[in-house]
């Protein structure tokens, strides 16, 4: 019913909330901090790649435009970029994590279930280690959040309703995703590879 409709919307609204300020606040302060870039810049020259992460919702779709851009926009060392970007596509993932936290707590709500503080920090770590280990395809982190609803006693099944809005949430936390693994190779290009021409 309607309320069903309006519990699902400010789900998808948290979801979304939380990865802007993954992508607007907390890499933007990486970037200034570590990298010695300004975020704004940075957006700027990353803007087709994350618009491909965005249309593709999947991570190793857009590893090779990603490769492309590290290289030719935001001028990082060709070895520091492909180890990085490559290694993050599956290990880094920062906005898939967040998004199955947040699905196992509101999946817990609906089905009337309080989640100790215990179970609450089982489900953190271990949503944190399952983005780790998720294919960067679109959908790829459904079957983890299955294991992690049958850890604290919520019936898988009630992963069917968020299918109707996974999609798009699957699209925004590609772009994070992505976004973040760009993030970590400008901070490993400054810190341990050649010298960029934006700090020359």
């Amino acid at each position: 019913g309607w309320e069903l409709v309006r519990s699902l919307s400010v789900y998808v609204l948290v979801v979304v909330v939380g990865l802007a300020l993954q992508q607007f606040v907390v890499y933007a302060v990486l970037l200034k901090t570590l990298a010695g870039r300004s975020p704004w810049q940075f957006l700027k020259e990353c803007n087709d790649v994350l618009i491909y992460a965005f249309a593709t919702a999947s991570s190793n779709a857009t590893l090779p435009k990603s490769l492309e851009t590290a290289t030719e926009k935001l001028k990082l060392s060709p070895e520091t970029s492909r180890f990085v970007l490559t290694v993050g596509a599956t290990a880094n993932q920062n906005g898939t994590a967040l998004f199955e936290g947040v699905t196992v707590i509101f999946l817990a709500q609906v089905y009337g279930i309080d989640l100790t503080l215990a179970q609450q920090f089982l489900v953190v770590t271990m949503a944190i280690l399952a983005g780790v280990g998720t294919a960067g395809v679109p959908g790829g982190s459904l079957p983890l959040i299955m294991i992690l609803l049958q850890q604290v006693g919520i019936p898988p099944e009630g992963l069917g309703l968020v299918l109707g809005v996974d999609r798009f949430l699957d699209m925004c936390r590609t772009t994070v995703n992505v976004g973040g693994d760009l993030v970590i190779a400008a901070i490993v290009d400054r810190k341990n590879g050649p010298k960029s021409s934006v700090e020359l």
